[in-house]
């Protein structure tokens, strides 16, 4: 197998005396859709945060294309071309989508000026690739549907050369026709080589999106299956009981 986007090794944090994260171990390679699955707590958002750079980590290693890396803050990660996307979206709904995709990274011409149309212009691009249905450049992103925002977090993210996408929940609240856009933008990434942690508690959408499935409980790895190896059954008894019945 290629080598791995992300690995990180022997996880451990504690906060107040409590091991939120006691020695997990997770990989991600290109072009892969890893779900995160357990229940609220059982420390799969806290491991994601860690390599997003929000938390420090008390132990272990992250590497990144087979490199040592150390990731203290939101920017190193971005450094390493890990992007997140949260549920809320971070999303200025005042501002059409491209003033949204360059926020705080603005294009400028020689004079210093915003750029707007050069902004446009790249925003185009970068939309024809993931979703090209988007019509609504010039609309303030409130008024934009469910999926249409989060395609617009995407091209955020895959503009600024992210290569390990971290989703949190990221078909939540959203309808049948909105949650099957989000799937069809996740399977573009895969064919571009992204790799994507994925963070839901849809056992079925884990099923139909995910390469494998990575279940959490009580701070620990309870263990990572491949999607085709597993019923929906058996990660169900993974999350509740914090065995794997493939495990001998």
């Amino acid at each position: 197998m290629t080598q791995p986007l992300v690995e990180m090794r022997n996880i451990s944090i504690s906060f107040g005396g409590v091991q939120a994260v006691d020695d997990v171990s997770i990989t991600l390679y290109p072009g892969e859709v890893v779900g995160l699955l357990g229940h609220n707590g059982a420390g799969k958002s806290t491991l994601i945060k860690i390599l997003s750079g929000a938390y420090r980590m008390d132990s272990g290693e992250i590497f990144v294309n087979g490199r040592r890396v150390a990731i203290n803050s939101p920017r190193d990660a971005r450094n390493h071309n890990i992007e997140t996307i949260y549920q809320t979206l971070a999303l200025a709904d005042n501002l059409d989508a491209a003033s949204n995709l360059f926020l705080g990274r603005e294009l400028t011409t020689p004079l210093g000026f915003v750029d707007d149309g050069k902004m446009e212009a790249e925003t185009r691009k970068i939309m024809a690739r993931l979703n090209p249905n988007f019509r609504k450049l010039n609309e303030p992103v409130s008024a934009l549907s469910g999926g249409q925002r989060q395609s617009v977090a995407i091209a955020r993210a895959v503009y600024f050369n992210a290569r390990i996408l971290i989703m949190d929940e990221p078909t939540a609240a959203l309808g049948v026709h909105e949650t099957a856009m989000v799937a069809e933008l996740i399977q573009e990434l895969k064919k571009q080589g992204l790799g994507i942690f994925l963070i839901s508690h849809d056992t079925r959408e884990m099923m139909a999106l995910c390469d494998r499935v990575a279940v959490m409980k009580n701070g620990q790895m309870v263990g990572t299956e491949r999607v085709e190896d597993v019923t929906e059954d058996d990660i169900l008894s993974m999350i509740i009981m914090g065995k794997n019945p493939r495990a001998a």
